[in-house]
């Protein structure tokens, strides 16, 4: 094996998929390596859910492959650690921060006897610790934040020890003031950890992500840029027939500012 083979996790090439006959995804080709940190932006119904969905194998390619075999050798125990974008919470459930996390808890073991062990309610508690809310293991789930909620749910995601983290638009039950603290954390997870994330906010990926990955039915990968410009630019790189999705809302954006005005 190669040094460049050694730091692909996920690969995917050629990939199509098609629901009662209409091609949600197209000819979709991406790599994700350890260390990546890859935000994916589209609009409302491009297929980024979907996409989310194939690489954790909830669904299958119509066409072409996925091959997550760096996972598998990466991790021993819960390779991907997935936070979905709804999660339906029965807020009248009595369960505690600490009992949330503890139920990502996969490993082969835990499937032939009830209950936890010590040892898992320690990692259970490292989970919330690095997440700066071990003080809520107690609480339950109803008395949190919607911030805290979320951290809760990456907690139950990383209690697994997981290479990769999957999130689908992790802020989307976040007031505005928590956002800048949630991106902070997940940039500091960022260091041990690769992070493959849905967001819609451009100023968040030009501040956290590392790469941009376009999408609306096709895939336009950008591994690299340096400014909040850059990333509004460089949705202009790709040709007229395959524009990237937001391509068209940006170069409304640049329309309606008034010539000589300060970019906001």
């Amino acid at each position: 094996m190669t040094k460049t083979e050694s730091k692909v996790l996920v690969d995917i090439s050629s990939l199509c998929y098609t629901n009662g006959g209409v091609d949600i995804l197209h000819d979709i080709n991406l790599t994700v390596n350890r260390g990546d940190f890859i935000a994916v932006i589209g609009p409302n119904g491009g297929g980024k859910t979907t996409l989310l969905k194939l690489i954790l194998g909830l669904l299958q390619p119509t066409r072409g492959a996925i091959d997550v075999r760096g996972l598998r050798r990466a991790s021993g125990t819960g390779a991907i650690g997935y936070v979905p974008q709804h999660v339906n919470h029965n807020l009248n459930f009595p369960a505690t921060a600490l009992d949330v996390v503890l139920m990502g808890n996969h490993s082969a073991s835990r499937r032939l006897r009830f209950g936890n062990s010590r040892r898992e309610v320690m990692q259970a508690h490292e989970a919330l610790e690095k997440l700066g809310i071990n003080d809520c293991a107690d609480r339950k789930i109803v008395a949190l934040s919607g911030g805290q909620r979320q951290r809760v749910l990456i907690a139950r995601a990383l209690v697994g020890q997981p290479e990769l983290l999957v999130l689908d638009e992790p802020t989307a039950s976040i007031d505005t003031k928590g956002q800048t603290d949630f991106y902070d954390m997940l940039k500091e997870l960022n260091k041990d950890l690769t992070i493959l994330m849905v967001c819609h906010d451009l100023m968040i990926v030009a501040s956290y992500a590392k790469s941009i990955a376009c999408l609306n039915r096709r895939l336009h990968y950008h591994d690299s840029f340096r400014s909040s410009g850059d990333v509004i630019d460089i949705f202009y790189s790709c040709s007229v027939q395959e524009m990237c999705p937001v391509g068209v809302i940006t170069q409304n954006i640049k329309d309606i500012r008034p010539v000589g005005g300060k970019d906001d």
